[in-house]
């Protein structure tokens, strides 16, 4: 479709540390901080994906059997979906082919403007990476994750400055759940009513979140060879069967992750996955709950306890149910990385700093597994503004760099860059320190005692001049109100509800304005600058 925008976007990047914006364990991790060298592997580098590609051959972990199976069950996920990626999919049978991944949860509507860019990173991965290493393949993939059961995370997105939210009493993994009600959320906007008919059609179909999910994104992507991967399924668990068992008999990834995670905490960094004893939830349909190993000393046999249900199993009874049903067990937040290098070829997973902070928790227990670890490759950040905020920070003399600032840091700034005299009154100060200094010298020669009360007089007289000084600033800001009104408008679009627009903001925000803009975005990003994007009209 012809696009509402005549210009393509300009570009211009920060850095990370510049915008305020980011963990301290993030930006060390970009600025290589000898401290975290052990939490990780290769660094998030170009001419280091040869070298994750000789350790993925090196190790001999993913055989043809396993593309086989991968392979097979891509095409099962995508057959109720028009234009599958097949000749992607194909690709994974070869043994020089490998997968650059993202993962998200199914947020209705796609979520926050973010989500678009995470995908679009992988996806221009994949496309240097062939132009660098021309003998090799390259699939961008998007891991849905579908078993999660926090519907509270996904349910809502903000559109033009309002909230809309899916009511729904489902529980369970959201992948499954249906997708009544979700077509038609009370918004007025023709293209998010669009987005609303694949929840139709897949209400219509008797489909859940997780098809619809895939039909939306392949429905941008799928030009750019977007493979969609639904962790939820059963020939892809039997891959990860050994390591099913072996988190039910050991619990060793508890052991390893706590480990390192106390390394973390020594070093001064906040750590953001507490792991569980056992990192497998049971799961059924309508249901996912944490597994409990309850040891019974009296009769020396363990059972596994579902739970809140009244679900258990003996040792060898939840060890048959792996074998003949490895479905019915979701890997949790710390586990499900290693599910995820398990099933596919994978050199580099991309995140946000969040994200990125947790896999440093991780990199012992994918030892521990025999796993290899991938590259952990940042998302792009970035920010658009729009040609009008942009005019505004021209003319109020706004930086890329001030608009980090607050709002308040902002006004104060602007106010006293453009007063009409030194309503701050430093010079008054320096005066009236000058004076008690004297007063005191002399007074000191006389009586000492009478120090104490002159340092007492001088401090009342420095307040006073003080709330002269905030009085005056008050006054100027009444003259300036008109530009430092723009300056609150600038801050409200850019920021809204107090947040980087990339993680409030959705992308119908933006797309409404210009059908193109996701085409624009991905132009502008490149998944190998660390740095952070700032887009303008």
């Amino acid at each position: 479709m012809p696009s509402n925008s005549s210009t393509d976007y300009s570009g211009h990047c920060l850095d990370f540390s510049k915008t305020n914006q980011f963990s301290d364990i993030f930006l060390d991790y970009i600025s290589q901080k000898e401290e975290l060298r052990e939490f990780y592997g290769n660094l998030p580098q170009l001419e280091n994906f040869e070298k994750q590609i000789d350790l993925k051959i090196q190790k001999k972990s993913f055989d043809t059997k396993k593309r086989e199976i991968l392979v097979k069950a891509l095409h099962n996920q995508y057959q109720n979906t028009e234009n599958p990626p097949t000749e992607k999919i194909d690709l994974l049978k070869k043994e020089t082919t490998f997968t650059v991944t993202t993962g998200h949860q199914l947020n209705i509507y796609t979520g926050t403007l973010y989500f678009h860019y995470k995908i679009q990173t992988v996806i221009n991965a994949c496309k240097t990476l062939k132009e660098k290493y021309p003998k090799y393949d390259f699939v961008p993939v998007y891991w849905m994750a579908s078993e999660d059961h926090d519907l509270e995370e996904i349910a809502s997105f903000n559109l033009f400055g309002k909230k809309y939210t899916w009511q729904t009493d489902q529980k369970g993994a959201v992948g499954r759940m249906n997708t009544k009600g979700l077509n038609d959320l009370g918004f007025k906007e023709e293209k998010a009513k669009e987005l609303g008919k694949f929840y139709k059609e897949a209400e219509n179909k008797n489909e859940n979140l997780t098809q619809a999910t895939r039909n939306i994104v392949h429905s941008f992507y799928q030009k750019k060879g977007l493979v969609i991967v639904d962790g939820d399924d059963k020939d892809l668990k039997r891959l990860f069967i050994p390591i099913i068992k072996n988190e039910l008999e050991t619990q060793n990834s508890y052991l390893k992750i706590e480990e390192s995670s106390k390394k973390l905490n020594y070093l001064g960094y906040k750590t953001q996955v507490t792991p569980r004893e056992i990192n497998l939830f049971y799961l059924e349909d309508n249901l996912r709950e944490r597994i409990i190993k309850n040891e019974n000393s009296q009769n020396n046999e363990n059972r596994f306890e579902i739970l809140n249900t009244d679900i258990s199993f003996s040792e060898s009874e939840i060890m048959e149910l792996v074998e003949s049903n490895p479905e019915k067990f979701s890997p949790n937040v710390a586990l499900r990385p290693v599910y995820q290098e398990t099933i596919l070829p994978n050199l580099s997973y991309t995140g946000g700093p969040g994200e990125l902070a947790y896999w440093l928790q991780l990199k012992s227990m994918f030892e521990y597994f025999d796993v290899n670890f991938p590259i952990l490759l940042p998302r792009n950040f970035a920010l658009f503004i729009p040609k009008v905020i942009h005019q505004k920070m021209n003319k109020t003399n706004l930086s890329f760099t001030d608009i980090f600032d607050s709002f308040d840091t902002l006004r104060i700034n602007y106010a006293t860059q453009n007063a009409e005299n030194d309503f701050l009154l430093e010079n008054e100060r320096k005066e009236i320190e000058s004076i008690f200094d004297k007063v005191e010298s002399k007074s000191i020669k006389t009586d000492i005692s009478l120090q104490k009360s002159i340092a007492g007089e001088k401090h009342r007289a420095l307040k006073r001049i003080e709330h002269i000084s905030k009085k005056l600033r008050k006054s100027e800001e009444k003259k300036q109100a008109d530009s430092i009104n723009q300056i609150k408008s600038i801050k409200d679009n850019l920021f809204p509800n107090g947040s980087l627009q990339e993680r409030y903001d959705n992308f119908l925000n933006f797309v409404i304005n210009d059908e193109d803009f996701l085409i624009k975005t991905q132009e502008l990003l490149n998944p190998f600058d660390l740095r952070f994007l700032i887009m303008t009209e």
